[in-house]
């Protein structure tokens, strides 16, 4: 399979409308990496510069050593899975799964074996005979997967594949990818998607765009739980990560903060003696939140509950949003009846408590 370089990567339109620039990534033999971001930050353009649907207008693309940025998508060694599946409604999924290896003129032997070992992986071979129309929208879709597998392509780039099925079909097609994934370790896979639970769930390394660049790259869990910016931080985990203004009244290997709202709170990210008095941000995320305490910590969250959503495994808080603030949201486990209008103190662990500056977190410094 095959390693990816993307060096200063750029895209502008028209010569004037910029949508990314500097994007710098080394993609290794291996890995699945997902694209995710809002809506109109250029994850989908990115990944069709990758195919060659897009031209690069900035900057070099390298597929195993080689520059590709004028290469023809037929000879880059890439197989797309698109959101609309894009079968062919009169061929059956034999045919359809054939055809790219038809048009290269492969011998009928190898097209065979090439069907047979796909189907066998995606657990297709009862539906070759089938049209697109017999079949489901989960089932369409291992179809278009199957045929990028045939191909044995160096790079496999996949667009939002499961937004067009339904939350169960989701799921289980999801499961489908990374089982497919296990299955072929050394394939090299780009993957862009909306959805956080598919990013943190199939991702070795998930690259999360925004104002036309790359915000941070990292492991699901990295992300998670060791944001480089309020971005990344609000972005990565639903729901987002509370930001409450304060400042640091205490430095060293623990912090001591100051909230706006006179309580005072610890954290395990480190601080200079410079940081004394620094306006920050302090980050919690709502299911960090607890209403247990330890030591002397104040709580994060003192304040009534506006709206309760109450899920059976997790009970969701939404509370009174003070005037110019952002609301506050708190995810606890279990069920918890009668809160509605109710004052309640929540508080926070220090290592679950970050620190951001000018947007930034002071871990990364």
């Amino acid at each position: 399979m095959a390693d990816l370089k993307l060096t200063n990567v750029g895209k502008t339109y028209g010569g004037s409308v910029e949508v990314l620039k500097d994007i710098n990534l080394d993609i290794k033999t291996g890995e699945l990496i997902v694209f995710v971001g809002p809506s109109g930050c250029g994850k989908s353009t990115l990944l069709r510069m990758i195919a060659g649907l897009e031209k690069i207008t900035g900057g070099e693309l390298q597929i195993d050593g080689q520059v590709v940025n004028d290469v023809p998508p037929a000879q880059r060694g890439i197989a797309m899975v698109f959101q609309s599946y894009a079968l062919y409604p009169h061929m059956t999924v034999r045919d359809n799964m054939s055809f790219a290896m038809k048009l290269a003129k492969k011998p009928k032997a190898e097209i065979d074996a090439a069907i047979e070992n796909a189907a066998r992986i995606l657990q297709l071979d009862d539906y070759l005979d089938r049209l697109p129309k017999a079949l489901s929208g989960g089932q369409r879709q291992r179809v278009a997967i199957g045929r990028s597998i045939v191909r044995d392509p160096k790079v496999y780039l996949f667009d939002e594949p499961l937004s067009n099925l339904d939350a169960a079909l989701r799921v289980a097609t999801r499961i489908e990818i990374a089982q497919l994934k296990e299955s072929m370790p050394e394939s090299t896979m780009i993957y862009v998607t909306h959805d956080q639970v598919e990013a943190m769930t199939l991702a070795t390394r998930i690259v999360v765009l925004a104002n036309k660049g790359i915000a941070q790259v990292g492991s699901p869990l990295q992300l998670y739980e060791r944001p480089e910016n309020e971005f990344v931080a609000q972005f990565i985990g639903s729901p987002a990560m509370n930001l409450l203004p304060g400042e640091v009244i205490g430095t060293g290997t623990l912090t001591r903060l100051r909230l706006y709202n006179g309580e005072e709170v610890t954290s395990t990210v480190p601080t200079r003696d410079s940081d004394m008095g620094l306006s920050v941000n302090i980050g919690v995320r709502p299911e960090d939140l607890t209403e247990d305490t330890e030591g002397d910590d104040g709580a994060v969250i003192d304040t009534t509950v506006n709206i309760v959503e109450a899920l059976g495994e997790v009970t969701v808080l939404y509370f009174t949003p003070e005037e110019g603030r952002d609301p506050l949201i708190a995810k606890l486990p279990g069920i918890h009846a009668g809160l509605r209008g109710k004052q309640i103190r929540l508080y926070a662990q220090p290592d679950k408590v970050h620190i951001f500056h000018n947007g930034r977190s002071l871990l990364y410094r």
